[in-house]
């Protein structure tokens, strides 16, 4: 069992701090929190995937540990015919020295809401854009799409990199 102590270091919301309780990043460089008025983007290209340090834990994690990002709002449109697309996306990866920021990655979801893609290729941007931003050992997203015709399509992407510890 963990004490609180370490959970006080390793899950500050604020920033990442160190054994020695050195701060290792801050939010200073997040634009987006904290900004109750901004314009919601309209195309994923414009969107900036932000990032947060990510220190491992000294004490014992195995493998290492699996962020797990649970999405069940998704909506892009099909780009035939303009119709709205629902689905369920699972995103699951572990990092190397990168987070993703959460309002970041929502406002980035919810720009594929007014550009056009099937469920397959919208799938496989998401991974490959958040694998640029974050530089994970690996990561996989998988799509649940709500049935279209009677048929549910479920893409998942998995990308993966040999990184030296």
């Amino acid at each position: 069992a963990y004490s609180s102590d370490w959970r006080r270091r390793h899950f500050h919301p604020w920033s990442i701090m160190s054994d020695n309780g050195t701060q290792h990043g801050s939010s200073e460089d997040l634009t987006l929190l904290g900004v109750s008025r901004f314009d919601y983007p309209t195309n994923p290209d414009d969107c900036d995937l932000q990032t947060i340090p990510w220190e491992q834990p000294t004490e014992d994690c195995g493998n290492g540990t699996t962020v797990v990002l649970d999405c069940p709002e998704f909506t892009a449109v099909c780009p035939k015919t303009s119709q709205p697309d629902f689905g369920h996306l699972t995103i699951r990866y572990r990092p190397h020295k990168l987070l993703i920021e959460s309002k970041a990655l929502k406002l980035y979801l919810f720009s594929f809401r007014n550009t056009g893609h099937f469920h397959e290729t919208v799938i496989q941007r998401i991974c490959r854009d958040l694998f640029e931003a974050l530089n994970p050992h690996w990561i996989q997203v998988e799509g649940k799409f709500l049935p279209r015709g009677g048929i549910s399509i479920h893409p998942t992407c998995y990308l993966e990199q040999d990184i030296d510890a």
